[in-house]
C-alpha cells in the first residue's frame, strides 16, 4: 500500500469527522461515540489488502496442519 494512500483515507476520514463533529454536538455521548467507533473501524478496514487476505480456510488449515499426523493414523 503507497502512502499516498494512505494520506488520501486518513484526509478524508479527519475531514468527514470536522464536518459532521459539528452535527453531533447537540447529540448523546452515546450517539457521538458510535460516530467514532463506525470511523474507526471503516478508516482501519480501507487499510487491509482485502483482496489479497488469504481467508479462514487457510487460517484453518494452519491450526490443523499439525494435527493431520495424529487423525490419520
Amino acid at each position: 500500500m503507497s502512502w499516498i494512500f494512505f494520506s488520501c483515507i486518513t484526509l478524508a476520514a479527519s475531514l468527514i469527522f470536522w464536518l459532521e463533529w459539528r452535527n453531533l454536538k447537540q447529540k448523546t455521548k452515546k450517539d457521538r461515540l458510535a460516530f467514532v467507533m463506525l470511523l474507526l473501524i471503516v478508516w482501519l478496514l480501507s487499510m487491509l489488502d482485502l483482496p489479497n487476505t488469504p481467508g479462514p480456510t487457510t487460517f484453518l488449515e494452519f491450526i490443523f496442519k499439525p494435527l493431520k499426523g495424529l487423525v490419520e493414523q
